[in-house]
């Protein structure tokens, strides 16, 4: 297989031959057909590029080649957003009366679906502690049809063993599910440890510059037709200009990534001995009680971190009000810092007791962008200075 950096320029090239060296934007909602037969095809092929924009358009397929060649797996293919991605897929694969396994540190928008949108349709869940693999077998029950996983979690960088859970739900015939978002495909491939479905916030690190929403799945052909059934009345379907403005951002991932993984281990380093901060949530530390496993499935562990004050919630805010290169913004994973207080974020996703439960008032969930080192960690550490005397 060839490198990361060629798969980005080239993995699309046979999607829509063309002579143009920067892929045209398909800037329209239907496509013609020569005759009959040819509409007649365009009207029921999965995941098509010439029918219906809502079916499939070429940009479309150009960014789900790449993504599938980057992720390991037989197909990809593209939605209007992250939660787009993770709902369309749960409806697809469950239904009234099956039973969902999730995590407990997890991405507000993941555990409000668990939580309380799938009870409304009769399907039962329940979230485990993900650092313990027993857990997830704790929670089967014979109508369990999907686990649902995300390592390292948001915001706790909690790592789930992902060769563990993939090989308990095949040994039961429970399909599994992976939010790949925050490790990026050049850090860790979930598909590699038997995942079944790969997905990912491609607002974040894939885009890499913050002015895209879409999401992205990945996985077999077969099972990612059966979502594309379903998308097709969900309707979440993803703009020809950001399918084109995605797959550009695309192109320089394997440049960004090795930068973002840089800068937020050395955050990491230069936060969890600072007296302010009780605990860095951070895989790459040897501190982090998963290190171990993390070093095991990721060559990598990206700009995220999560940085416990000890003071709480007050100093966690008066760190952010004090930070020159990161602002203050809910999103992550592009060129430039951002740092967001998740028990405030996830208000609109959650209620007070399933916040309380999810994530400690005083952390702050710091993305790292790809500035210079040094300005990054001389920033934060004046930030946290100043946040003890406030």
């Amino acid at each position: 297989m060839p490198g990361s950096s060629t798969v980005t320029v080239h993995a699309d090239r046979e999607v829509l031959p063309d002579r143009a060296v920067a892929p045209p934007i398909y800037q329209t909602a239907a496509f013609s057909a020569p005759d009959g037969e040819t509409f007649a095809r365009g009207a029921v092929e999965p995941r098509g590029k010439a029918f219906y924009t809502r079916f499939g358009n070429p940009n479309h397929a150009q960014v789900a080649a790449v993504v599938a060649e980057l992720e390991g797996t037989e197909a990809a293919m593209v939605t209007a957003s992250g939660m787009a991605a993770l709902t369309t897929a749960v409806l697809a694969l469950v239904s009234a009366g099956d039973h969902v396994i999730g995590q407990r540190s997890t991405y507000g928008g993941t555990a409000s679906v668990l939580l309380n949108l799938l009870p409304r349709f009769g399907v039962a869940t329940t979230l485990v502690d993900q650092t313990d693999p027993e857990a997830f077998a704790r929670a089967l029950t014979p109508q369990t049809r999907l686990i649902l996983v995300e390592t390292p979690s948001n915001p706790l960088l909690q790592i789930t063993d992902l060769r563990a859970v993939s090989d308990l739900a095949r040994a039961h015939d429970v399909l599994t599910m992976a939010d790949n978002t925050f490790a990026t495909p050049l850090n860790q491939r979930p598909a590699d440890f038997g995942i079944d479905l790969v997905w990912h916030s491609a607002t974040k690190y894939l885009n890499g510059h913050t002015d895209v929403s879409a999401g992205v799945l990945a996985g077999p052909a077969e099972l990612l037709d059966k979502v594309w059934d379903t998308g097709l009345l969900t309707g979440a379907v993803l703009g020809p200009f950001d399918a084109w403005l995605l797959l550009r951002g695309m192109r320089t991932l394997p440049l960004r990534v090795p930068r973002h993984n840089a800068n937020g281990q050395a955050l990491a380093e230069a936060l969890h001995a600072h007296p302010a901060v009780r605990r860095v949530h951070y895989p790459g530390l040897a501190s982090h009680p998963q290190h171990k496993l993390a070093a095991d499935q990721m060559s990598g562990f990206g700009g995220v971190l999560g940085v416990e004050f000890t003071d709480g919630f007050e100093a966690a805010d008066a760190f952010l009000g004090r930070l020159r290169y990161a602002r203050r913004s809910a999103s992550l994973g592009g060129v430039e810092s951002l740092a967001v207080h998740p028990a405030s974020m996830w208000r609109g996703m959650l209620d007070d007791e399933q916040i309380a439960a999810s994530v400690p008032p005083g952390l702050v969930r710091l993305a790292a962008g790809t500035e210079d080192t040094e300005d990054l960690v001389a920033d934060v550490v004046a930030a946290a200075d100043a946040s003890m005397g406030d």
